[in-house]
């Protein structure tokens, strides 16, 4: 299994706090406070994740409660996997990633989503703002 990154688990804190309504059977103060506490166990034991398959419901239910709002895939239907490309061009998932996403895990795609984020080399981060600075670079 996968682990969470505490980048994770902060945007998911920001996100409860930002809400007023319970999520399903979680209340924001709880999910506040079981967040606040989970960032306090991994500041007490200098780590940077937690461990999915051992987290606790009181962290996990907070935390997939975020997750489900963020997007799924980080695909924009320009994949070069399918034409022989280790690496697609297009979101940055190896094509392992590419193959197995349905079957990964929360963390574990949060884990893709983190690599390429960091890396910034995929298309979706970096080829349509240039784009679109060359469009407005011609009309002017």
């Amino acid at each position: 299994m996968a682990g969470i990154h505490r980048v994770d688990i902060e945007a998911a804190l920001r996100w409860w706090q930002s809400r007023a309504m319970p999520v399903g059977e979680v209340s924001v103060e709880a999910a506040v406070s079981a967040l606040q506490e989970l960032l306090a166990l991994l500041d007490a034991h200098a780590e940077q994740e937690c461990d999915e398959a051992s987290m606790p419901e009181r962290f996990r239910s907070p935390w997939l409660a975020w997750y489900a709002r963020q997007p799924d895939t980080p695909c924009i239907a320009i994949c070069s996997t399918s034409q022989g490309d280790a690496v697609c061009k297009g979101c940055g998932r190896t094509f392992a990633e590419v193959q197995c996403w349905p079957e990964m895990t929360p963390a574990e795609k949060r884990a893709t989503w983190r690599r390429i984020t960091l890396e910034n080399t995929a298309w979706r981060f970096n080829r349509y703002a240039e784009r679109a600075a060359e469009r407005l670079s011609v009309k002017s």
